[in-house]
């Protein structure tokens, strides 16, 4: 069995610390976790770890406050489970990132 790489691994121990009832963006968990500018490597291990790990994918979302899924393509899913957090939605699909963005204890 292949071994993760230390940056997968370290975006993965990010993710899991989103509480409950918050969100958190790409680029943020990449810069916690130790690689800013990987927003795009985050949304890698999103895709191809959430159910192995059992990641709380739903999340993270993007730095302007929405979801980056697609209508119909995890979009509608992700939402649900974010309200049922909590979480709240403005009239255009956005979350409040002043009101629900997860910040990490060592900022």
């Amino acid at each position: 069995m292949k071994s993760m790489k230390p940056q997968t691994e370290n975006v993965i121990s990010i993710i899991n610390l989103i509480p409950i009832g918050k969100v958190c963006t790409y680029g943020r968990v990449a810069k916690l976790a130790g690689y800013p500018g990987a927003a795009r490597q985050v949304a890698r291990v999103l895709h191809s770890m959430s159910r192995k790990h059992k990641l709380p994918w739903h999340r993270v979302i993007n730095a302007q406050g929405f979801i980056s899924l697609p209508k119909y393509g995890g979009y509608d899913e992700q939402k649900a489970r974010l309200q049922r957090e909590g979480v709240e939605f403005d009239d255009q699909d956005r979350v409040d990132l002043d009101k629900y963005l997860w910040k990490n204890e060592s900022e």
